[in-house]
C-alpha cells in the first residue's frame, strides 16, 4: 500500500522538502496553493471527525477531493517520495470518515465497522485489479516484439481489452472510494450510517466486475506470455518475407522523424525492405508505411533473430549506441544514410567511421568528411542524391497566381545538445524575424525543428512568443506547424522563400531553386560564413540585427532583382547531386552494389549466412 504515483520523483523525506531547494520549487503560485490545501485537508478532516463537527466535515470532504485532483504532478511526486503518497492520503480521508461515524453513532457499531471492512476489502481488490491489469497489458501491449504490417494469425492474438480496463489501475482506482466517503460524510449528521456502507459495496461491485473481465482476458491471452513462441512466430514470418535490406533505428520518440523521412523512398525500391526498431514507443510513433516493421527492444532477442540471415544491407539513419547490435550481425553491409545533409557538426560525426559505407547526397557531403578528417575513408563515401526531394516543386501558389500573397517559410533548427553546436536563430533572432516578416505583409509559415525546446528553456520561450505573434496577426492565414502535417516538403511547395539556419532544411530547399535566407547568428563576415558553411553559398545572409532584411525582401520580391538565382542552380548539383539519373534510381543502384559487396565479403570469409532460411 505504498501509494507511489507511477513515474514520480522528488526528495526522499518531508524534511528534505522543507530544508532543500525543492521547497522553493513547490512554493510557487498554483503548485504551492494546491499542495498546502491538500496537506491541510487531511488533518482538518481528522480533527472535525474526532470533535465531531459533521457539517464542517461534509464541506471539507469534497474540497479535499478537489485539491487532490488538482494537485500538480511535481508536488504529488514530492509527497510520494516523502512517504505521503496517494494511498496514504486516501486512507487518511477514509479513516476520518470511519472515525466520524464512530463518534456520531457510538451505540451502533455495525455501520462504521461495516464501512471500515468495506474500505479494507476495497483496497485489497484494488491490488488484485491493478496486478491483473498490468498482467494483461504486458500480454497484449508489451510482447517481446512489436510489429506492423506483419501477419501473426499463427499466434491467435485475441482482441485487446478496452483501454479503460487497463488504464484504470493503481492510484487512479483510489477515487472510487468517493462512492463510500461522500455519502458517509453527507448523511452522518442524520445518523444514516448505512449510506457509506452502500457506497463501499458499490465500489466493490465495480472492482469485482473489472476483476472478472480482466481474468477472462488474461485466460484468453495466456499463450502470449510464451516469449519463445511469440518471437518464433514473428521470426518465421520475416524469414518467409526474405528481407534483403533493413532500415535500423533507435532513439527517443522525438527523433522518429529521422526514420520516417526514409519510408517513402524504401517503399519504392525493388529490394525487399524491413524496418527494425529498438524502442517500443517508436512502433506507434513511426509514420505511416506499407513496409513490414518489427520492434525488438531486447538486444539478446535481436541477436538471436534468425530471420536476419538473409539480410544483405543495413541502413542507419542515426548514430546511436544501440546500432552496435545490428553492426555485430555477420555478413551484413552497414550503411549510414543519415537524416539530411547539412554543414552542422552532426553531419560529420566521428562515430560515422564505424560503418562500411557512408551515403551522402552530393559532392558537398564527401567534401565535408574530407575537411573534417574524422576517420571516414573517402572510398567509403558514396553520392546517392536525395530521393525524398522528388516531390519538391520549383514554383508556389503565389507564382502560379492562385494565392494573393507571397509566403515565407521560417524553419529554424533546434538548439542542439550543447552550446558548442548552437546554430539556431530561434532564441537570438526568431521572434524578431517573424515580427519583421509580418510587418512586410507576407504570409508566414513557421515550422520549427521537432526537437525545439528539448534542452533550452529560452528556445521554448522564443517558440511560444512566435506562436503568439502568429495568433495575434489575423490579416493573413499564417500557419504554425507543430505536428507532422503539413510535411516540411509540403511547406516548401507553399513557400516563395525560406528563412532558416545551417541545417539539412537549407540543403533540401535548394532543390526548389527558390530564394533562401540563412541566419548568420554570430555575425560572421559573409565570405567567412560561406566558406565555413558551403550550403549558404547561394543564400542571402541575415545578421543578428536584421539590417539586411529590407533589401533581401526587395530582391526576392521584384522581377530581375534576385541576383542569387544562378548561384542556387550551380549549388544544387554540389549539395544534392546530379538530377540524372533519377535520385531514386541512383539510391536503388547503391543498395544493389552494397548487397553485392556484402555477398562477396561473405564468400571470402566462408560465411553461408546470407541465404535466407525459412524455418519449419
Amino acid at each position: 500500500m505504498g501509494g507511489n504515483n507511477k513515474g514520480r520523483t522528488a526528495p526522499k523525506a518531508l524534511v528534505a522538502i522543507v530544508r532543500r531547494p525543492a521547497l522553493r520549487s513547490l512554493a510557487g503560485g498554483r503548485r504551492s496553493a494546491f499542495t498546502a490545501l491538500t496537506l491541510a485537508s487531511y488533518p482538518a478532516l481528522l480533527a472535525t471527525a474526532v470533535w465531531p463537527l459533521p457539517a464542517t466535515f461534509a464541506v471539507l470532504v469534497p474540497l479535499s477531493y478537489a485539491a487532490e485532483a488538482m494537485l500538480p504532478g511535481r508536488a504529488a511526486r514530492a509527497l510520494s517520495r516523502a512517504h505521503l503518497g496517494a494511498t496514504v492520503r486516501f486512507l487518511s480521508r477514509e479513516t476520518a470518515a470511519v472515525v466520524l461515524l464512530a463518534r456520531l453513532t457510538p451505540g451502533r457499531p455495525l455501520w462504521f465497522a461495516a464501512l471500515a471492512a468495506g474500505l479494507f476489502l476495497f483496497h485489497g481488490l484494488r491490488a488484485v485489479q491493478t496486478w491483473l491489469a498490468e498482467h494483461v497489458d504486458r500480454r497484449h501491449n508489451q510482447m517481446p516484439v512489436v510489429t506492423r504490417n506483419i501477419g501473426l494469425s499463427a499466434l491467435r492474438i485475441p482482441p485487446a481489452p478496452r483501454r479503460a480496463l487497463l488504464n484504470w489501475r493503481g492510484a487512479r482506482l483510489l477515487y472510487l472510494d468517493v462512492l463510500a466517503v461522500v455519502p458517509a460524510a453527507a448523511t452522518a449528521p442524520m445518523g444514516l450510517g448505512w449510506t457509506g456502507v452502500a457506497g463501499a459495496a458499490a465500489a466493490l461491485m465495480l472492482e469485482i466486475a473489472a476483476v472478472v473481465a480482466l481474468l477472462a482476458h488474461a485466460r484468453r491471452a495466456r499463450h502470449l506470455g510464451d516469449r519463445r513462441r511469440v518471437l518464433a512466430a514473428v521470426d518465421d514470418w520475416v524469414a518467409a518475407y526474405r528481407p534483403e535490406v533493413v532500415m535500423y533505428f533507435s532513439g527517443p520518440v522525438t527523433a522518429v522523424y529521422q526514420a520516417t523521412m526514409w519510408l517513402g523512398t524504401l517503399e519504392r525500391i525493388t529490394p525487399r525492405t524491413l524496418v527494425v526498431l529498438r524502442d517500443r514507443p517508436l512502433a506507434a510513433a513511426l509514420g505511416a508505411t506499407t513496409l513490414p516493421v518489427v520492434c525488438i527492444p531486447s538486444s539478446v532477442d535481436l541477436m538471436n533473430f534468425r530471420a536476419f540471415d538473409g539480410v544483405r544491407v543495413a541502413l542507419f539513419p542515426a548514430n546511436v549506441g544501440n546500432n552496435i547490435h545490428m553492426l555485430r550481425v555477420p555478413g551484413v553491409r552497414s550503411v549510414f544514410i543519415g537524416h539530411g545533409d547539412s554543414d552542422k557538426e552532426a553531419s560529420f560525426n566521428p562515430y560515422t567511421k564505424v560503418y562500411d559505407e557512408v551515403w551522402v547526397a552530393g559532392p558537398a557531403g564527401r567534401d565535408r568528411y574530407l575537411r573534417a578528417q574524422v576517420g571516414v575513408r573517402d572510398e567509403a563515401v558514396e553520392e546517392v542524391g536525395r530521393p525524398q526531394l522528388a516531390g519538391v516543386l520549383r514554383t508556389s501558389p503565389y507564382a502560379e497566381g492562385t494565392a494573393p500573397h507571397r509566403t515565407v517559410l521560417y524553419a529554424p533548427t533546434w538548439e542542439g545538445w550543447s552550446d558548442d553546436l548552437f546554430h539556431s536563430s530561434l532564441v537570438a533572432m526568431g521572434p524578431a524575424i517573424v515580427r519583421a516578416l509580418l510587418a512586410r505583409r507576407v504570409r508566414v509559415i513557421y515550422k520549427p525543428h521537432p526537437l525545439t525546446g528539448h534542452r533550452s528553456a529560452a528556445a521554448r520561450a522564443a517558440h511560444r512568443k512566435i506562436l503568439a505573434l502568429l495568433c495575434e496577426s489575423t490579416e493573413m492565414p499564417h500557419l504554425a506547424v507543430t505536428g507532422r502535417k503539413p510535411s516540411l516538403y509540403e511547406c516548401f511547395n507553399e513557400a516563395d522563400a525560406l528563412v532558416s539556419d545551417i541545417s539539412s532544411v537549407v540543403s533540401d530547399f535548394v532543390a526548389s531553386g527558390k530564394p533562401y535566407v540563412v541566419a548568420n547568428v554570430a555575425g560572421l563576415p559573409a565570405d567567412r560564413f560561406r566558406e565555413r558553411y558551403p550550403a549558404a553559398g547561394a543564400a542571402y545572409l541575415l545578421g543578428p540585427d536584421l539590417a539586411e532584411l529590407p533589401d533581401i525582401m526587395r530582391r526576392i520580391g521584384g522581377p530581375g532583382e534576385d541576383d542569387m538565382a544562378a548561384a542556387r542552380w550551380a549549388l544544387r548539383a554540389y549539395l544534392l547531386g546530379a538530377d540524372h539519373p533519377d535520385p531514386l534510381a541512383r539510391f536503388e543502384e547503391a543498395v544493389r552494389r552494397a548487397a553485392a559487396r556484402a555477398e562477396a565479403r561473405a564468400r571470402s570469409l566462408g560465411l553461408n549466412a546470407l541465404d535466407p532460411v525459412v524455418h519449419e
